[in-house]
């Protein structure tokens, strides 16, 4: 059996509209590669559950993660577990992480999926690819982020066998920082993280804050201390511990800067609209 060159693995939580632009960008930029789509969603509302089923080029995985069932509250699993449902699903060589409130500049994923090409076959072990992003309106620069001095991959490309590899995302993590170990655990096997210079993506940071603000964002401190003890003289050196635990990361800003002439992220507005 031939598997395809790349799998999507799109998270996704009552967004449809903005879902739809998501996929749809993914069709056209990869319409002439071998894909397959991965939507993971968390029972959504909003009428995505049974689009999604409509959609027969997408894989959808609908794993109820709020509300009630059986007179039962439902217990909310972390990211890492709904993530790592699509990474085990995953067949493509490179597997690209979106979310359903992101949109791709065109020429994101082929970008990125070429220089991951040349650094293979340069023999270099590269695990991921991190694309430049900016939450609009918070943020009007692309940077990729840091975390206790390591680039990480918040949107971007990572080879499906280093996951593998490393046993995919921690799921002792409730909701953030799970990514960022996640690279950790690659550069401790010996693989690289680097940024695609030419990969860009819109995040719309204003689309459903009440989501947002329901995603265990409570436990962000929690998480942050297990990500900064975790790594403690592994991933960054033990004597800039306190260094950390005051400013955990930053956002490393393109060294160019970028202007988009397709104006993607009007796109997303309007669909939040």
């Amino acid at each position: 059996m031939e598997y395809p060159k790349i799998s999507m693995v799109i998270g996704s939580y009552n967004r449809l509209p903005m879902l739809k632009l998501c996929i749809d960008a993914v069709r056209e930029e990869l319409k002439d590669t071998s894909y397959e789509i991965i939507v993971v969603d968390g029972g959504s509302t909003d009428g995505a559950v049974e689009w999604l089923a409509e959609q027969k080029d997408i894989i959808s995985i609908v794993q109820h993660n709020r509300g009630e069932w059986l007179g039962k509250t439902i217990e909310r699993k972390p990211w890492a577990y709904f993530m790592n449902l699509g990474f085990k699903c995953a067949t493509g060589q490179y597997i690209c992480m979106l979310s359903d409130d992101s949109l791709i500049v065109p020429g994101a994923i082929k970008n990125g999926e070429a220089l991951f090409d040349l650094m293979l076959q340069q023999d270099i072990k590269l695990g991921g690819v991190a694309f430049y992003f900016r939450d609009f309106p918070v943020r009007k620069k692309y940077a990729v982020a840091v975390n206790v001095g390591n680039l990480y991959v918040n949107h971007g490309l990572y080879l499906n066998s280093a996951l593998r590899e490393v046993g995919y995302a921690n799921e002792d993590y409730h909701f953030y920082f799970s990514d960022t170990d996640m690279v950790l655990k690659l550069k401790k096997n010996g693989y690289l993280c680097i940024p695609s210079m030419s990969s860009f993506v819109e995040h719309y940071f204003e689309a459903t804050p009440e989501i947002r603000a329901s995603n265990n964002d409570w436990k962000k401190d929690e998480d942050r201390n297990r990500l900064i003890d975790s790594w403690k003289g592994i991933a960054y050196p033990e004597s800039d511990y306190d260094k950390y635990k005051k400013i955990v990361g930053y956002w490393d800003w393109h060294p160019t800067g970028f202007d988009d002439p397709n104006n993607t992220i009007q796109k997303l507005i309007d669909a939040h609209s």
